[in-house]
């Protein structure tokens, strides 16, 4: 006979920042109806790390979850838009190539678009890549307009995202969580009490004396890891063998250049460098590999690097690339830096974050949290973690800066299997390999693929049903069709005037 559930009647929320005010807006809202208490424990002394100001388009479905746009994300958190990312130099010096949030061209007869450009590129006849991508057009000409709502074909489908203060975004998730009931505990956590029997965690206790129960426990505490890593001794995976850059430096300045649609990674001799462009700001930084660059050396190369005044002292952050071995053990479930750290690339830590929420409420348990669902939880989580790995592996090892200590490492370097697998498949006819739990899906893949130079030995043979002459047609068609539906927008500094000027 089937038993009902003992269910969860509180939650303890250990750190606050991005991920621990993303999962309190995120399970007040969808717990509304439920019988449980939410507390958020977060010292206002404690400096979050706050660097993470891009995001990717699943953003937006997060937004929608606890009922606000991005529009009004915009408007609290000095945000703007992010049509993709631009890549400059990463290949060699003085190349730059874009990887959009859309898709490319139009497949035909069962072959993907690709192919057909592919033939044409073969045969000397070939144009951009990018010229088949509305949201690289828009993003070259600082253009934005919110996609339609049923675009014709695949010509008119993009996606977007935002860039946003961290700090601003953080504040805006409390406000909102607050508000449907989230208490907020202003204190250090100075230890745990375990359960002897489960050998869970039974309480946090508060460096005031305090003590806070809990039946289940969402550690946020940052790369201190205070319950996953110090109380529950879930050791750290190291992958720093693979994506060797181990700290950065961050530094905002004032805006000289134009408001872009647009994040901007510059490729630097250790390393990478970001641009996030704000409402009133310039976010900067350098990400590097210690081993390769001084600190003092970096923080000189970030300052030469920015386009305006620094705002601020250059900000030093040390990390190490990898992940928990379990993101949930017990009753406790690890978000952001607790659970482990992919440098920031591709903006994929706030990604998983949300990922991590919104499979925690999957995989929602009971007080006796089943070890059924922590397992399974923990499987898409390394896969996830992993596919993310690998993609940002990509981006290094297919370099071709020579003589260049870093970057001749970073292209000598053997890949994991599953990467390698994709590499040669792609090498061999242009064939995607698409694993579950993917982030990142086929345009993304091309996007660096031709951005690095990596082409396929071969097309697609049933690309051949097409003439070049017949390709030519279609592909100035399908030039002409972007071009129109770019007509339709504006300029992403008058959208962000219009809409989200804060």
């Amino acid at each position: 006979m089937m038993a009902a559930p003992d269910p969860i009647r509180s939650i303890v929320i250990a750190g606050g920042g991005t991920a621990g005010w993303m999962a309190a807006a995120a399970l007040a809202r969808r717990l509304e109806r439920h019988a449980v208490t939410i507390i958020l424990v977060e010292s206002s002394e404690i400096r979050t790390i706050g660097v993470g100001e891009a995001t990717v388009p699943g953003i937006r479905d997060y937004f929608r979850d606890i009922g606000t746009t991005g529009t009004e994300v915009m408007k609290a958190t000095n945000g703007t838009v992010k049509l993709g990312i631009e890549f400059a130099d990463w290949r060699q010096q003085g190349h730059r190539f874009f990887h959009p949030f859309g898709l490319y061209g139009s497949p035909s007869r069962g072959v993907q678009f690709h192919h057909y450009w592919l033939k044409l590129q073969a045969a000397g006849r070939g144009t951009p890549l990018a010229d088949y991508c509305l949201a690289s057009a828009l993003a070259a000409d600082n253009l934005f307009m919110p996609p339609p709502e049923a675009p014709q074909n695949d010509l008119g489908t993009f996606d977007w995202a935002v860039h946003f203060e961290a700090a601003a975004f953080a504040t805006f998730l409390a406000g909102r969580a607050q508000a449907d009931g989230v208490r907020h505990v202003d204190a250090r956590i100075a230890g745990t009490e375990m359960d002897s029997a489960t050998g869970h965690i039974a309480a946090i206790l508060l460096n005031d004396g305090g003590r806070i129960e809990g039946d289940l426990f969402i550690d946020c505490t940052g790369f201190r890891a205070l319950l996953i890593g110090q109380a529950l001794a879930v050791p750290y995976i190291d992958w720093s063998d693979l994506l060797p850059c181990d700290r950065a430096v961050a530094m905002p300045c004032t805006r000289a250049d134009p408001l872009t649609p647009y994040t901007r990674s510059t490729a630097r001799a250790a390393g990478w460098q970001w641009r996030i462009p704000l409402q009133s700001r310039v976010g900067n930084g350098y990400v590097y590999s210690s081993r390769h660059i001084s600190d003092d050396e970096a923080v000189a190369t970030l300052r030469a690097g920015i386009e305006g005044e620094a705002l601020a002292d250059p900000n030093l952050i040390r990390f190490t690339t990898g992940k928990r071995a379990q993101v949930w053990a017990g009753n406790c479930i690890a978000l952001g830096l607790a659970a482990g750290f992919l440098e920031p690339l591709e903006s994929t830590s706030i990604t998983l974050i949300q990922t991590g929420i919104e499979r925690l409420l999957d995989f929602w348990p009971d007080r006796n949290v089943d070890p059924a669902l922590r397992t399974e939880y923990n499987r898409i989580a390394d896969d996830e973690y992993q596919r993310i790995r690998d993609f940002l592996i990509l981006h290094y090892w297919g370099n071709q800066r020579h003589g260049e200590p870093f970057w001749d490492a970073m292209r000598a370097q053997a890949l994991p299997h599953d990467l390698q697998r994709k590499i040669d498949l792609w090498q061999s006819r242009g064939r995607f390999v698409r694993y579950l739990w993917e982030s990142f899906g086929d345009p993304s893949w091309l996007s660096l693929y031709v951005g690095l130079g990596l082409t396929p030995r071969h097309y697609d043979p049933l690309a051949d049903f097409f003439t070049e002459a017949d390709l030519e047609g279609a592909f100035a068609k399908m030039r002409d069709a972007v071009a129109r539906a770019k007509a339709l927008a504006i300029p992403h500094e008058r959208f962000i005037a219009e809409h989200c000027r804060n």
